[in-house]
């Protein structure tokens, strides 16, 4: 059978490109190796999925070409999105830092973008044996037989979550026309460090400033028996590198040494660690007591702790020097960072500037959003611009 546009991979940018393609009047054939369409929208933001975010803008992306991204967000925006949620009748709410998330589930999002994709020749459960190059598209090899096209969209993402059926398809597919693999490594991921370092207080969460020598970011940490969690640690994992120490700062915009001070001239003989717990959970003023890293001396009361002794801590507590042993990896990684080299495609049109017809949309591209909504909005606004192309 011979279609307008092949499309590989039935997630968020293949059913989105897909049903664009298809209100074209594009004959659209879209092939997913997994049971069923839009899985990774299904788990999403806790079941309700954070489908975008209303500060989306370049900076909130990581690539080797900072600039790739900005073409298609512009073109394609969160308020573009929200106008096919509004549409659908689908309620949404902001959480926190413009995240957007549904009211109810998150089939809603993947049942929309089914309706929108009504005529597409969907196949799920249908792994590609082979992709060629003719000289009027495309020849695909499936376990039903050969199917072509004019053109071909590969959307089947990076590495994360294999147990969802991720794996390095679209990369294999991108060497084999030509282009470059920018290496790719696990993101938006919890970090590692020896067994049992924090497991006296895992579960414990906390609002702080995680920074390396590249970002920083001020959202909460989460304790866990492997190590560190929470948005925090997600977002900065992405600029995190083996051998690094991470910079937590756990009395973010609190003036510690200040309100110390004062206190010792009201109440000197209260407890140093019980007047930290009113900054800190008592739990972790515990933890830091302690930790032989730190060598805290955290005994004796106010009326004992100098201004020096007091700027020291206060000093201790904003730079906690943390070096993880490593990452979760891609078992438990929302996004892959890295990818196919954005050189090698079209800005504009999201197509390989080599072999025309051939596009790549979504987290298989170099190019990957923070945490919060914004590797989904990249996955509407490039799959909208590949699609807008091959409809024109």
């Amino acid at each position: 059978m011979r279609y307008d546009t092949i499309i590989i991979g039935a997630g968020a940018a293949g059913l989105f490109c897909a049903a664009q393609t298809v209100q074209a009047g594009r004959s659209t054939l879209l092939l997913d190796h997994a049971k069923k369409p839009g899985e990774k929208i299904r788990i999403s933001g806790g079941g309700r999925c954070n489908f975008t975010n209303m500060h989306t803008g370049p900076e909130n992306f990581l690539s080797q070409n900072k600039h790739f991204a900005k073409s298609a967000l512009k073109r394609f925006t969160p308020w573009d999105f929200i106008d096919l949620m509004d549409r659908a009748g689908i309620a949404w709410h902001e959480k926190t830092l413009g995240q957007l998330f549904c009211d109810d589930k998150a089939t809603q999002i993947v049942d929309m973008l089914l309706d929108l994709a009504k005529g597409v020749d969907l196949r799920l459960q249908t792994p590609v044996h082979t992709v060629e190059k003719t000289a009027t598209g495309f020849s695909l090899t499936l376990p039903t037989g050969r199917v072509t096209s004019r053109n071909l969209v590969i959307a089947t993402g990076g590495k994360s979550i294999p147990k969802m059926g991720a794996t390095g398809f679209a990369y294999d597919i991108a060497q084999q026309f030509g282009h470059q693999i920018v290496n790719t490594r696990a993101a938006l991921v919890p970090l590692t460090f020896p067994e049992g370092r924090f497991a006296p207080i895992s579960g414990l969460s906390l609002p702080v400033r995680a920074s390396t020598a590249r970002a920083s970011f001020d959202e909460a940490l989460l304790f866990t028996h492997r190590g560190l969690s929470g948005p925090a640690i997600l977002q900065i994992s992405s600029y995190w590198r083996e051998g690094e120490a991470i910079d937590i700062d756990l009395i973010p915009d609190t003036p510690l040494f200040e309100r110390l001070s004062a206190q010792r001239q009201i109440e000197g003989r209260r407890n140093l660690t019980t007047e930290l717990a009113r900054h800190l959970p008592a739990r972790l003023v515990d933890h830091l007591a302690t930790d032989p890293d730190l060598n805290l001396g955290l005994s004796g009361n106010l009326a004992d702790q100098s201004d020096k002794r007091l700027q020291a801590l206060e000093c201790a507590l904003k730079h906690w020097q943390l070096t993880p042993n490593g990452s979760e990896g891609y078992r438990t990684a929302e996004v892959t960072l890295g990818g196919i080299d954005t050189d090698g495609i079209d800005s504009k049109t999201m197509m390989s500037k080599s072999v025309p017809g051939l596009y790549f949309i979504g987290e298989c591209v170099d190019v990957t959003g923070w945490l919060g909504g914004f590797n989904f909005q990249w996955a509407w606004s490039s799959a909208h611009a590949a699609a807008s192309h091959i409809a024109s």
